[in-house]
């Protein structure tokens, strides 16, 4: 687990260290250094400190997430999201903001759920030594990542009818 509070401020140390207004008197080989070195700082912090891209990052890293990747979701999972995109659809030719309510919560709920899921996962990574163990738990987490992603877009879909 990322402990946020020392996450930020190793970003500012490190920001303080490589801030470039503190090396104009450097040589331009050392300003050019020095602004790569702020910059990939910047772009650290932004990856660790969100957790959904700390997740791709270090599913990536372990080269277990590939760009345009055709993941098959369980079985199971997909049911409920298909009561769901049904409920939508219904939603969408005869909207009613009680139901509208109910789907958002439903959606909500399993959000939450996949959220509580994945942080037990990273903790239980985190505290294990089991090679096998650990490789099992990345695939889960894996999982869990899928599973947002495409929940975050049925909750787009949501949402666009409640502007509507």
């Amino acid at each position: 687990m990322v402990d946020e509070k020392v996450l930020k401020q190793r970003f500012l140390q490190k920001s303080k260290q490589h801030h470039p207004d503190f090396h104009t008197l450097s040589s331009a080989d050392e300003q050019e250094a020095v602004l790569q070195l702020s910059t990939l700082n910047n772009q650290a912090y932004k990856t660790l400190s969100d957790t959904d891209s700390r997740i791709k990052y270090v599913l990536a890293l372990y080269g277990l997430l590939e760009e345009g990747e055709l993941y098959t979701l369980p079985s199971d999972f997909l049911m409920d999201m298909m009561d769901i995109n049904e409920e939508l659809m219904e939603l969408q030719s005869n909207f009613d903001e009680q139901s509208h309510q109910r789907i958002e919560q439903q959606i909500n709920t399993l959000e939450q759920q996949l959220h509580e899921q994945t942080t037990a996962q990273i903790q239980a990574y985190t505290a294990s030594e089991d090679e096998t163990e650990k490789s099992h738990l990345l695939l889960e987490i894996k999982k869990c990542y899928y599973k947002m992603r495409y929940l975050l877009r049925v909750k787009k879909t949501c949402r666009t009818f409640a502007l509507s």
